[in-house]
């Protein structure tokens, strides 16, 4: 069973323990309290010391503040290195600092006897209890900090140089102007806050005896600071296996590489966008081992299982970079890694109904990378035309991501294996898919619309990419405003009909809004104004042909076209076959 401490503590007994080291290690977040919580603080604090701005108010034997638990473990080098609370124990470090540059020159008893307990609390002490002006209580060693020195030298000196612009230095700043309009304002009384801080303010620090422990019981807590997330975590067990192997700052510069690339290329709905890329990974693992379970352990879970061990192998820091390198190439639509066939699947597949498509594609790619870490161009081509007429009829034939899970996990385990796709237990009935397209209402908040309007953009081999820059939304061919003013559609559901629909860029939509279609085909085919400015026009090739070919487009064009996409739509299931 692992062994835990718990004990509370004043601050003041706490920091000068001569046992008390502290550590903020390298895979902590960097410092980041700004004014607000720095405030939030002070005003706890000094209503606390000093209740309705009276000393007296005060029980000193009594009356306690607690702040919050820490979670720390002892490591080889004997610190208690900081899992939990390093945004409170730094900013607690800066305003004691703040308080002993104050009191510095302070002749009365009383200043002088905090003075001298503050240094013991910033400070190591020697076997006498006297400070060791160059060793101080606590150190940071966090690699995304570039900041950290600055922390060190504002402890070490007290004075906060007008070049120093981190957030340490802002809040140091913070506290000195808070306590000299403090002593102002209780110029008798200074001595009282910091004193009562150290002597009544109590803190819980959690010693485990090993880092996973730590992290378990960080797991359970909530920190007023920023916490870490399971990309953090995981960290850590890489830092200590690549510590291990002597390439701990080889690893530090791979990591931070690692994290760029993936603040570029992913964006998850929770964690961090490192935490998408192990997800990511995590799939193709579970692939590999034959895992059709469609329920997902949570991320850390599933990483800690057999004590980390995927982070103790070298390959599993290469795959996630080279991982991370694909998407990189996806999400740049980098015409140099893949051919203009398969980045055009690529666009269409960016807007899909879901986000399934992406970890069937992070699977296919750690199958099927060569030792460069390219695909086959013509099977990556096959895979994607395949996965895109999947996911976009499952869509709006069984609503909902979670459904998918069902008929993609075996097919993950297909792509592992060498297996081609082929969703062979989940084909669809022709009928069924056209009399549910038919009945399917595609209104412009379903997801499913944007993917449906996409992939025919696409389906025509002339489409070009659109500029990386423009916004696609959903235009009504017939505009609203002009069935408003003439009511010439007698179907109700024309004007929402997808035959109606189609994928416009945001500054073309903008101008052309409203307009009757002889008016707004100028807008799609762009122009000139007046003064010699030219307005693009749009790169949907559909509507371009139909500026150049269309006198007008009315409901019976809409009623044509959307058959038209329908039928297109079940010939795209039956090249791919998924028609049973």
């Amino acid at each position: 069973m692992s062994k835990l401490s718990v004990d509370r503590k004043r601050i003041g007994d706490l920091f000068k323990d001569r046992e008390s080291d502290f550590l903020i290690p390298d895979y902590q977040w960097p410092y980041e309290w700004d004014d607000e919580e720095c405030q939030t603080l002070w005003d706890d604090i000094f209503a606390f010391a000093f209740p309705d701005d009276n000393y007296l108010n005060f029980d000193d034997n009594n009356d306690e503040y607690f702040l919050g638990p820490i979670v720390v473990f002892k490591n080889e080098r004997n610190k208690l290195e900081v899992i939990d609370g390093q945004q409170r124990l730094t900013t607690l470090m800066l305003l004691l600092r703040a308080f002993y540059s104050r009191f510095e020159n302070m002749q009365d008893q009383g200043s002088q006897s905090t003075r001298d307990d503050i240094a013991k609390c910033v400070w190591k002490t020697n076997i006498f209890g006297q400070p060791n002006f160059e060793e101080l209580k606590i150190n940071s060693e966090v690699a995304s900090d570039d900041d950290k020195d600055e922390f060190i030298k504002i402890l070490k000196d007290g004075k906060v140089p007008e070049e120093f612009k981190s957030q340490y230095a802002e809040n140091f700043r913070f506290f000195e102007d808070k306590i000299n309009k403090f002593i102002n304002d209780f110029p008798m009384y200074c001595a009282y806050l910091p004193a009562r801080i150290m002597n009544n303010c109590i803190l819980l620090p959690i010693e485990a005896e090993s880092q996973d422990f730590a992290f378990r019981i960080f797991s359970t807590l909530n920190d007023r600071g920023k916490p870490l997330s399971d990309s953090d975590i995981f960290k850590a067990q890489f830092y200590n296996f690549y510590a291990g192997l002597g390439e701990k700052d080889k690893f530090i510069s791979r990591w931070k590489d690692l994290e760029e690339k993936c603040e570029k290329n992913f964006s998850p709905k929770q964690g961090t966008p490192l935490d998408d890329l192990f997800t990511h990974y995590m799939y193709y693992i579970r692939a590999a081992k034959g895992v059709r379970d469609t329920t997902t352990v949570a991320l850390r879970a599933f990483y800690e299982k057999d004590g980390y061990r995927l982070m103790k192998e070298t390959q599993t820091l290469d795959n996630l970079e080279k991982l991370a390198d694909f998407w990189g190439d996806i999400k740049a639509f980098d015409g140099a890694a893949f051919s203009d066939r398969v980045l055009r699947k690529l666009y269409v597949l960016s807007y899909a109904p879901n986000g399934m498509w992406e970890y069937l594609a992070s699977v296919y790619f750690m199958a099927n990378k060569d030792e460069a870490g390219h695909l086959d161009e013509e099977e990556f081509y096959k895979f994607l035309d395949k996965i895109t007429a999947f996911i976009f009829a499952y869509a709006f034939m069984h609503p909902g991501v979670s459904s998918l899970r069902g008929p993609v996990f075996p097919e993950m385990i297909n792509i592992v294996n060498k297996q081609p796709v082929k969703f062979e237990n989940f084909k669809f009935n022709k009928k069924a898919v056209l009399d549910g397209m038919k009945n399917y209402a595609f209104t412009n908040q379903r997801m499913i619309t944007k993917s449906i309007l996409t992939w025919l953009a696409f389906n025509d081999a002339r489409q070009k990419l659109f500029n990386p820059g423009d916004k696609l939304e959903i235009e009504h061919i017939f505009s609203k405003k002009r069935q408003e003013n003439d009511k010439t559609l007698k179907n109700s559901k024309s004007l929402e009909s997808i035959g109606n629909k189609a994928i416009l860029e945001k500054r073309v939509n903008i101008r052309a809004a409203d307009y009757k279609f002889q008016d707004r085909k100028r807008y799609y085919l762009g122009f000139v104004t007046d003064r010699g400015v030219v307005k693009e026009g749009t790169k949907n090739q559909e509507l371009l042909d139909m500026a150049t070919q269309r006198k007008d487009f009315t409901e019976q064009d809409i009623t044509a076209r959307e058959n038209k996409i329908f039928e297109s739509f079940i010939e795209y299931l039956r090249i791919n076959e998924l028609l049973n």
